[in-house]
């Protein structure tokens, strides 16, 4: 007798053939038959009209700190993601010398933007310093999903280096050896993967680029040939385009991944975006990265199905953050500051008011100035969202119907309907106003989903939502442009991640394969307003946006979620590559 018998499902295999109506069964955490099966089974789910997936395999996020406190690893878990990798862009907390935590944290809190006092308070220190007792801390746990992770750059090079790396000196022989030699015990400790990021627009909170960015060649190749396995993960100089200044250009860093991929032997992935400032980056790059696959180097861009979407409120970041008579009212009990802020008297300070900058030149919330300059180019959040909107309902437009100044119009948005507006910045891949960009990223055979930064940036992107989002927006929805087909945004997103970090017991609905499935109503899957919740350890706040229209999801045969709520269920463990 099965475990589960799935019947009468849409099957997206994860292969990229199309969808096929048939059974699943599931028995001792793996896929036991395909077809039309006629045995029994404990449970019989009646998936008519439904679709059956492999559950998602999302290998950009940073829950390096969430994973000691949360065993739900939300977003992700809410929305059908089975698998996680994180450690990406060269931070995560080992190995970590024992009373150096607080410079692990500056470093995390800079560039993924996550509470500093969740992860002092959250996090249980002391409980590794080495990556290796880090992963076996890991194995204590139970989750909801599966939890891959890389070896960090920034971390290696901060234990070997010291303050040295902070400064970013060249790395000595000795150094190289001693990296490599972390590096290597890392991935026989079963990690997926390295990681590293030479943007200088990942800071920590004290405002400077972070160990690792300006690495050079020898370095990357040191590291990347003892790695022996598993993946080399970047994040290219050059790819926010010219918001900070770069040593190269993210060409000639495509070009360097080359190098290391061929000379190391091991496959390369790094992000890739549309910036403004030069807007056909993205496709001399997808051209260098076509010439290296041909030559037998394995180079994947990572790429997003949406753009890279800032969104303000008045819970989380907004223009007016840092005004004099707004950081007075901001200690008060949010009702009553709302209260205080629809005064006329109140508005009129706070319009006029210069800003007072935090302490911390790194930390996210020096970004009130670049929102009040984004203010006229971004979109009020609706329900429905509109995933791809016109111009003509930006906050500009908006303002000069009303009468108002942007940032007039601005305040009386954010102060209504309760302080719960939402409104987002479309940046990255939308610099013409369309999603044409990336339906050319999407199609492109050697690029792969990620770039979902679940459980980072917490107060800023909730890019974590993707995997529902592709499928009502680029499967479902889409009116401005063809719509893709279910099976390949289903392929990019389970079994080409998979495969990418060596995970080939996943990502497929295959016989013999781990019982990861997501069985969804495509129909009335959708996507719910956007939320400020203070759930984080110390009380830190974290934007987070439900779904629906899951119906089950499982982890190695497990069911971990029954139309849209959690079972209680965690079978979800450390992946040991």
């Amino acid at each position: 007798m099965h475990d589960y018998l799935i019947k009468g499902a849409s099957i997206v295999d994860g292969l990229g053939g199309q969808p096929y109506t048939g059974d699943i069964a599931v028995q001792d955490g793996k896929i036991a038959d395909l077809g039309h099966i006629s045995g029994d089974a404990k449970e019989i789910i009646d998936a008519d009209g439904a679709y059956a997936t492999p559950g998602w395999v999302d290998v950009h996020t940073h829950y390096d700190g969430q994973v000691s406190w949360d065993d739900t690893i939300d977003p992700s878990f809410s929305h059908g993601v089975t698998s996680i990798v994180m450690g990406n862009c060269g931070v995560g907390f080992a190995p970590c010398p024992p009373g150096h935590e607080k410079q692990m944290i500056e470093l995390m809190e800079g560039v993924e933007d996550i509470p500093g006092t969740a992860l002092y308070e959250g996090i249980e220190w002391g409980n590794w310093e080495t990556f290796g007792e880090f992963i076996d801390y890991l194995g204590t746990k139970e989750y909801t999903l599966d939890v891959g992770t890389q070896v960090p750059h920034s971390a290696v090079r901060y234990y070997v280096m010291g303050e040295r790396a902070l400064k970013h000196e060249d790395a000595s022989k000795e150094d190289l050896a001693a990296m490599a030699n972390i590096v290597a015990d890392g991935m026989r400790a079963g990690a997926v993967g390295f990681s590293t990021s030479r943007t200088a627009g990942h800071r920590s909170v004290l405002g400077d680029a972070i160990p690792g960015t300006y690495a050079e060649k020898d370095e990357l190749i040191a590291i990347a040939s003892a790695m022996g396995k598993g993946v080399f993960q970047a994040v290219p100089a050059g790819v926010v385009g010219d918001a900070v200044a770069e040593k190269w250009t993210t060409e000639q860093e495509v070009e360097l991944f080359t190098e290391v991929a061929r000379a190391s032997g091991r496959p390369c992935t790094f992000t890739l975006a549309q910036n403004g400032n030069r807007p056909d980056q993205w496709r001399n790059c997808l051209d260098l990265v076509e010439q290296a696959n041909a030559a037998g180097v394995s180079i994947t861009p990572q790429i997003a199905t949406r753009p890279i979407g800032l969104v303000t409120s008045l819970k989380s970041y907004h223009m007016f953050q840092r005004r004099e008579t707004y950081l007075k009212l901001s200690e008060l009990p949010f009702d009553q500051m709302i209260a205080e802020l629809h005064k006329p008297e109140v508005k009129a300070a706070i319009l006029a008011d210069k800003d007072v900058p935090p302490d911390q030149p790194g930390l996210m919330a020096n970004l009130y100035a670049g929102l009040g300059m984004m203010t006229p180019a971004m979109f009020p959040i609706n329900l429905p969202i509109n995933y791809e909107p016109e111009p003509g309902g930006n906050i500009a437009a908006l303002a000069a119907a009303s009468g108002q100044e942007v940032n007039d119009y601005m305040y009386d948005f954010l102060i209504s309907e309760g302080g719960e507006r939402f409104a987002i910045l479309l940046g990255a891949n939308f610099v013409d106003g369309s999603f044409s960009v990336m339906e050319d990223m999407i199609a492109h055979p050697n690029t792969t989903i990620g770039l979902s930064d679940a459980g980072a940036h917490v107060n800023l992107i909730f890019d974590a939502v993707g995997p529902t989002y592709q499928l009502v927006h680029w499967v479902r929805d889409r009116v401005r442009g063809p719509k893709m087909p279910i099976e390949l945004i289903v392929r990019k997103q389970t079994k080409t991640n998979a495969d990418l970090f060596g995970l080939t017991d996943r990502g497929s609905l295959e016989i013999g394969k781990k019982a990861d499935i997501n069985v969804f109503d495509l129909d009335r899957l959708a996507l719910g307003r956007l939320k400020v919740h203070s759930d984080l350890p110390a009380g830190g706040n974290r934007i987070l946006q439900s779904a629906s229209g899951y119906l089950n999801t499982f982890v190695s045969g497990v069911k971990t979620r029954e139309n849209d709520q959690d079972t209680g269920a965690r079978p979800g463990r450390v992946i040991r590559a």
